[in-house]
């Protein structure tokens, strides 16, 4: 069993060179992309980076595989609003067919209304029919009284009709019932008419009915089937969702590989001494910060480059005591009015950084105030702090994320905390959306006042930008960064 572990562990690490090698020399090559994807993998689970091999070989590699991690988070988030259309879609589908089935349910309901009423009305006209046969009978059989007694009537002698009585009142009565029978033939007529319209309508509405009931049978097979294809489409709705929510996972769990990845590629970029960096340092400080908060490295460069000329110039003054009182550090001359630093809002906060980082609050350099008296009265304040340039209580917003990222209490005067705060605040500020509108309005809030500053922000970072695409960087632009 151990034999088996050392061997397990043996193959890994011959994995992990190999990619190396064809990823740091020969670039990189499609049939290792599992191995890769294993040695990516690897090194997010690793707590010791890139076992094995140098700070520089090390430094590729993350980037590869930061790079490779980006492109399938990109592919994951093609998926899933590919998912997510399809989610739609079969949302719309499920929504008409529960409307279809509404309408078939309100139209089956409509039919059984009428089969009823007309089911109604058949039975009272069958009870009219019934009742108008009942007449008919009883029509007839006056009329078969009648016929007899006239034939009867007929029937009687000359002699028996005198002896009965006047000749006339005979004859009256004969009259009488030609009429009757007149009338009642008449009746029967009128109503054996009635009965066969009565019979006709009869017939007519079992046609309806049936045909109704027909429609009822049609409407319920239209209901099934609809009700069959709104099941089968939320069959694919819900293993659509399963997937989508597996897509969202994967993207989840790339996006935290590839954090791992960034954060250690962040931990070498560069140097965390207070020393200026140069330019090709200050350059792979940026784009490894920019990485994690989405600034541009040439606009992050650009700001650094205007506040402190990238480190080389972090103030030239120091606090005296807690009033706001201060003195140039090259001449220890004091200045004028007590503005090094705004006493309640900055000096307080500006103690805590200081202690926490071990510096010595007064005689850590900050930037001067800049000499501005208006009849009488100064205005401004001084004490901006290291290649950033933050006051005080403006740092004191980033610290606890600071501190999360890099693992300690965050020192503003020193490179990379400083690259980092800044474009934590240039993000917030709406330079993450990388156009020159957006960038542009960040510089102005960032210093506080636009116009001439967010100029020539910009101007540096299309200096910075080309240096970065090319390699090259013209007379006006070395003037304008060094």
């Amino acid at each position: 069993m151990k034999y088996k572990y050392i061997m397990y562990n043996i193959q890994k690490q011959f994995i992990f060179i190999l990619c190396i090698f064809f990823f740091t020399v020969m670039g990189f090559n499609v049939a290792l992309a599992e191995d890769f994807e294993v040695v990516c993998q690897q090194i997010t689970e690793s707590n010791t980076g890139c076992p094995g091999i140098s700070s520089s070989e090390c430094k590729v590699l993350l980037q590869k595989c930061s790079d490779y991690y980006d492109e399938q988070a990109e592919k994951i988030s093609e998926d899933i609003t590919k998912t997510s259309q399809q989610k739609d879609t079969l949302s719309n589908q499920i929504y008409l067919f529960k409307k279809k089935i509404q309408n078939l349910d309100y139209q089956i309901s409509q039919s059984n209304i009428k089969v009823k009423g007309l089911s109604g009305q058949i039975e009272d006209t069958r009870s009219s029919i019934n009742e108008t046969s009942l007449d008919i009978q009883d029509s007839q059989n006056k009329l078969t009284n009648i016929l007899r007694i006239i034939y009867e009537e007929d029937k009687k002698p000359a002699i028996e009709i005198l002896l009965e009585g006047s000749l006339s009142d005979f004859f009256s009565n004969l009259v009488y019932l030609e009429s009757l029978n007149s009338k009642i033939s008449e009746i029967i007529e009128s109503t054996r008419n009635l009965r066969g319209y009565l019979q006709d309508q009869e017939l007519k509405m079992d046609g309806e009915v049936s045909q109704l009931q027909r429609t009822i049978a049609l409407q319920a097979l239209q209901k099934e089937e609809n009700q069959q294809n709104q099941y089968q489409q939320q069959q694919y709705l819900n293993l659509t969702e399963a997937q989508y929510q597996e897509q969202l996972k994967d993207k989840k769990e790339i996006e935290s590989k590839s954090a791992k990845i960034k954060s250690m590629l962040f931990s070498l970029a560069g140097t965390d001494d207070t020393k200026a960096p140069s330019f090709g340092e200050a350059i792979e400080i940026a784009k490894s910060v920019g990485a994690i908060t989405g600034v541009r490295p040439a606009f992050l460069l650009a700001i650094i480059s205007q506040e402190s000329a990238i480190g080389r110039n972090v103030g030239q003054c120091v606090l005296t005591d807690a009033e706001g009182n201060g003195k140039k550090i090259s001449t220890g001359a004091p200045l004028a009015y007590a503005r090094a630093m705004h006493p309640t809002r900055d000096i307080p906060p500006f103690l805590e950084i200081t202690k926490k980082v071990g510096r010595d609050p007064y005689n850590t350099p900050v930037s001067c105030w800049i000499y501005d008296v208006r009849g009488g009265n100064p205005y401004g304040w001084g004490g901006a702090m290291g290649p950033a340039q933050f006051i005080p209580s403006t740092w004191n917003l980033f610290t606890n994320d600071l501190t999360k990222l890099l693992g300690k209490a965050p020192d503003p005067w020193a490179i990379k905390d400083s690259f980092t705060a800044s474009a934590m605040y240039l993000a917030d500020l709406g330079a993450k959306a990388q156009t020159e509108s957006a960038e542009s309005k960040a510089a102005g809030k960032y210093y506080g006042v636009s116009g001439s500053y967010n100029s020539m922000v910009m101007r540096r970072a299309n200096c910075i930008q080309t240096f970065i695409d090319s390699g090259t960087m013209s007379s006006y632009c070395e003037g304008l960064i060094f």
